[in-house]
């Protein structure tokens, strides 16, 4: 008895402090130097998706074959209208980065949003039900693990055609078993506890018990689980799109300047270089909140 009133004194504590989980959790990452920077990183990513048009002083697709291959502001042949230098066709290498972060964006959330879905039910499901469906849901995740990811991918890009939506549920329908695995495993920890038999011997239903009382304790792993497959994601996309299998010529996208820019890379480095930079920037801004988030939603790092 002692030792349930110790452990439960700090809780205690902190909710007369006004302390909720919530808030304990955004001040212990505030804390952390590489989760503010990721931060940073993942704002300003999404700050030039949603106002592109504003933030961007050219036309991404507009193209100037008199003024191709200009090189950066501060080099020899620079012009400041166009920052980062033009690519073979004259279109400002910095105007299609920062449209390229919307492409990035939108795949990203999108497929955290299909995959997240799908694999927290899944997980869920398999974890509280078991028997019969926890079988089934364990034998379809691992004949899709059987597969590579992102062979698999490019399988059903290649078969259903490249487009922006196309990417988005290839990606998202080969993500959801990476959540599957980790919400399975905590769902199963979770249903032993005393607070799950109460409400089942109180007549709850098995919906009202995976929504009211497991879910919302397998929230904080997919969510931490989410930003790191929102980094994935983004990769996965580049790497599509870098085939020419993602998004049309006519989007700009990340994957697709590296692709443009890769034979230019011995005369003009900077229309391969500033997409790639961008790319790595913006995972390992993703990555490093992802970091931060494990370590403030951890319950064995609360005091």
């Amino acid at each position: 008895m002692a030792t349930a009133v110790a452990a439960a004194t700090p809780a205690r504590d902190e909710a007369m402090l006004g302390r909720t989980p919530g808030t304990v959790a955004l001040r212990r990452l505030a804390r952390d130097p590489a989760a503010v920077i990721g931060a940073v990183v993942v704002v300003i990513v999404t700050l030039c998706a949603i106002f592109a048009p504003l933030i961007a002083r050219a036309d991404p697709n507009g193209q100037d074959l008199t003024s191709t291959l200009v090189p950066p502001m501060w080099i020899a042949g620079g012009v400041h209208a166009h920052p980062l230098g033009t690519d073979n066709l004259g279109r400002d290498v910095l105007a299609r980065i920062i449209w390229g972060s919307r492409v990035s964006a939108i795949v990203g959330i999108s497929v955290v949003a299909i995959g997240g879905t799908i694999g927290v039910t899944a997980g869920l499901l398999a974890g509280y039900r078991r028997g019969w469906i926890d079988a089934l849901i364990a034998r379809i995740t691992d004949v899709q693990l059987a597969f590579p990811l992102v062979l698999l991918a490019v399988a059903i890009v290649a078969v259903v055609g490249p487009g922006l939506w196309t990417v988005i549920a290839a990606i998202g329908l080969t993500s959801w078993v990476q959540y599957v695995r980790v919400v399975r495993a905590e769902t199963m920890s979770l249903r032993e506890r005393e607070f799950v038999a109460a409400a089942e011997a109180a007549g709850a239903t098995s919906r009202r018990v995976i929504a009211r009382h497991l879910l919302p304790n397998v929230a904080s792993a997919a969510i931490v689980l989410g930003t790191f497959e929102i980094a994935r994601a983004i990769v996965l996309e580049s790497s599509l799109s870098f085939l020419g299998l993602g998004v049309p010529p006519t989007t700009p996208s990340w994957g697709g300047m590296l692709a443009d820019g890769r034979q230019y890379l011995d005369t003009a480095w900077w229309t391969a270089l500033f997409p790639g930079l961008a790319i790595m920037i913006a995972v390992m801004g993703v990555n490093l909140l992802g970091d931060g988030l494990r370590d403030a939603l951890d319950p064995e790092m609360r005091t």
